[in-house]
């Protein structure tokens, strides 16, 4: 396996998004959170748009409208007005501040500001406040999200009597997913906390009438509770500073597992093995059913995907979790990418990986014309990934699955499935199909028995 990345002096085409961007969809989660992104209108209403274009749902975002004057002599003012509107038009239980470059650049000093501005408002209408330094020239997109939890967790979380209650964070997945967790969960009979939340705010149902902040997300009082859970459960395998399960265990002695998205048998199972743990249950019998019919759909589906090449890409959570699921079920991984900064990201694809087996080519801190290049060295079969490498499936003349964050050429992408063995059963099937398909088109006499 090679570790490769871009030498290239300008990027062409991102294989990642801005960091405010994922701090503003992870508030999103949040009962009664507004976000105030510090910096340009440009920059809220790019966020907007981008997300909107993936959940299909209505998303408000607060901008404290830099100018060049602020560019100059700082923003304190501009923020001050910022949070004041904000508090008398959407009445918010938490005010989250998130920074953008140019806030970051002129150096200011956020937590400075929201100290003063929180000590001026009166104690009956102050909301919380946090921030979060999420610059775009330091991290992506997905660095964004979960410095925004890390945030929220630091800020809000708060020591008491143990309880039985368990956290959840499984990281930038879809709603789907975040329900899925949740009725796990309560087949367990386990109080959770999801931190994020926004299976409600960004799929939600048709309103009646406009709300300015949606029902949904996770409530401050369970965040509260993160603090004296019996166990923390977090998906990814970032670096420990930057863990909130850590974060809860250094701060408060909560116990916690840092594994990787279960997506998949095998990865599943872990997760299971500790709700079972942590509830004190056996797995339900559900879910050895959802087992059973996954192991049976492998079988069935063995034939037409065993040896097939893939490229993948997206945040790295997602590329190691993805990565590890295609060897699983016979696909080889032969290029993993991702536009973050993650130099561990091969390291951590070598761990699900035997020595013995085909060698995979990663690239981080990369961006798709980077990916295409080296994808056309790699003679895939099908690229797995978001919207945004329809461009290299199309000039490889190979089938694209959609998958995670994100997807603006579908509809859907809200409710797609990744996680437990329902999503790789959803996951498994759309892969087989797709290269089904693809056979089936490019036949000379489109046969309609595979």
């Amino acid at each position: 396996m090679n570790e490769n990345t871009s030498d290239a002096f300008a990027t062409v085409n991102p294989c990642r998004v801005c960091a405010p961007l994922g701090a503003a969809m992870a508030m999103a989660g949040i009962e009664k959170a507004m976000t105030i992104l510090h910096g340009s209108q440009g920059c809220a209403t790019y966020i907007r748009r981008y997300i909107i274009g993936h959940f299909r749902e209505p998303l408000d975002l607060a901008s404290s409208n830099f100018s060049e004057d602020n560019a100059v002599f700082g923003g304190a003012g501009i923020l001050r007005t910022a949070v004041h509107n904000v508090i008398a038009q959407y009445h918010p239980a938490l005010v989250a501040i998130a920074t953008t470059c140019i806030a970051e650049t002129i150096g200011e000093d956020v937590r400075l500001y929201m100290k003063e501005i929180s000590e001026s408002i009166d104690a009956k209408t102050r909301p919380a406040f946090v921030s979060m330094s999420t610059p775009s020239y330091k991290g992506s997109h997905v660095d964004g999200f979960h410095a925004a939890v890390y945030a929220v967790a630091s800020a809000l979380a708060a020591a008491g009597d143990l309880s039985n209650r368990i956290t959840i964070l499984p990281g930038m997945v879809s709603p789907a997913d975040i329900r899925y967790l949740r009725e796990i969960c309560d087949d367990f009979a386990v109080q959770a906390t999801i931190l994020p939340d926004y299976s409600e705010t960004l799929d939600g149902k048709v309103w009646e009438h406009s709300y300015g902040l949606p029902p949904g997300g996770t409530p401050l009082a369970d965040i509260q509770a993160m603090g004296h859970a019996k166990h923390t459960i977090e998906f990814g395998s970032r670096k420990p500073e930057a863990c909130v399960s850590m974060l809860l265990k250094e701060k408060f002695g909560v116990a916690g597992s840092l594994i990787s998205m279960p997506i998949g048998i095998r990865s599943t199972d872990t997760f299971m093995d500790i709700m079972s743990v942590q509830s004190g249950k056996p797995v339900p019998s559900k879910y050895e059913a959802e087992r059973g019919r996954l192991v049976d759909a492998y079988i069935d589906g063995h034939k037409y995907v065993y040896g097939k090449r893939a490229v993948v890409y997206g945040d790295p959570d997602v590329v190691v979790a993805l990565a590890g699921f295609c060897r699983e079920v016979g696909i080889v991984p032969v290029l993993c990418a991702s536009g973050a900064v993650a130099p561990d990201m091969g390291e951590r694809i070598r761990a699900l990986s035997p020595a013995s087996e085909d060698p995979v080519v990663s690239a981080h801190d990369t961006d798709f014309d980077r990916i295409a290049e080296m994808a056309a060295t790699c003679n895939p079969d099908i690229v797995i990934g978001s919207s945004k490498g329809y461009q290299i499936a199309r000039q490889l003349d190979i089938p694209l699955v959609r998958v995670f964050f994100p997807v603006h050429d579908r509809i859907g992408s809200q409710r797609m499935l990744h996680l437990g063995y329902r999503g790789a059963q959803e996951l498994f099937d759309r892969i087989v199909n797709a290269l089904l398909a693809h056979e089936q088109n490019r036949s000379p006499v489109g046969y309609a028995y595979l």
